[in-house]
């Protein structure tokens, strides 16, 4: 690849990753910019009280973001490291799915548009790019990732337990409302985070024991991720910048002409005190 080339695509990088001296942060305030009128975007549009042309210019707009969006993606693709490595990242699908309502667009299929417009929620996340309280957050995620499994595995056999209780105390009493496990699952799940809809509940005496239960096991379980991700919060320090980027591969190939320039400097001060 062409000298040339590979410090175009390193000075890309850099800037779509808000780390150029000069143009870093310029750029990526002028993103987040963007993803604040899409958003707003979307939420004006579900309001009849504007005009048709107001309307017309909203869809205008949206063109734009997804096209602005769509260059942003090619962009990075092209800017990155491993481009493969990108593609399959998190950030990678992300950045890719916030423009693919654009494709949509391009037709005339109304209901295609409507689904693919939860696609766009996706642009609030990637206005937390580059935050290092996110990245706090994701270490202290993958430190607690054992406990997490553990956690949701004892919620979904406490759920299970808790629907095929209930089905089993009150489906005699109320035939239409646990009608099956399955419909009960809900009752379950609802009871389970102590939210309580009350469209459901239990009438029975075991019913209404078998729900305390279940309630003072929600309270339980339910306090134990918190716990759990605190601590690990706690315990994990917060990434420098510096340590962040020492596997990137630019940072790396910018840093190297400085170490050879050091060794040589080295050789010539030894060579002067040898003579």
């Amino acid at each position: 690849m062409p000298a040339g080339d590979v410090t175009f695509r390193q000075e890309l990088h850099t800037i779509l990753e808000g780390k150029h001296p000069r143009l870093g942060k310029n750029v990526f305030f002028a993103l987040n910019v963007v993803i604040f009128i899409s958003c707003a975007g979307i939420a004006l549009e579900t309001m009849q009280a504007f005009s048709a042309d107001i309307r017309d210019w909203m869809q205008v707009v949206e063109r734009a973001v997804l096209i602005i969006f769509f260059l942003e993606y090619c962009a990075r693709l092209y800017a990155a490291p491993d481009r493969w490595a990108y593609a399959r990242s998190v950030w990678g699908i992300v950045d890719l799915l916030c423009w693919f309502p654009l494709i949509a667009l391009a037709g005339t299929e109304l209901a295609a548009i409507r689904a693919l417009r939860l696609l766009s929620l996706l642009r609030m996340i990637k206005a937390m790019r580059g935050s290092r309280a996110l990245e706090r957050l994701e270490a202290a995620l993958n430190r607690a990732r054992g406990e997490l499994i553990v956690f949701i595995s004892l919620a979904s056999i406490t759920i299970y337990v808790g629907a095929v209780g209930i089905y089993t105390f009150e489906h005699a009493a109320q035939p239409d409302v646990f009608a099956s496990i399955p419909e009960s699952a809900w009752w379950a799940l609802v009871s389970f985070t102590t939210v309580g809809y009350g469209d459901s509940y239990p009438i029975t005496a075991e019913g209404r024991l078998f729900t305390s239960l279940i309630l003072i096991m929600g309270l339980g379980v339910i306090a134990v991720p918190a716990a759990v991700i605190t601590s690990a919060l706690i315990n994990t320090e917060p990434q420098h910048p510096s340590r962040k980027d020492h596997n990137d591969p630019y940072t790396l190939a910018r840093r190297r002409p400085r170490v050879r320039g050091l060794r040589s400097l080295r050789h010539v001060r030894a060579r002067r005190r040898s003579n």
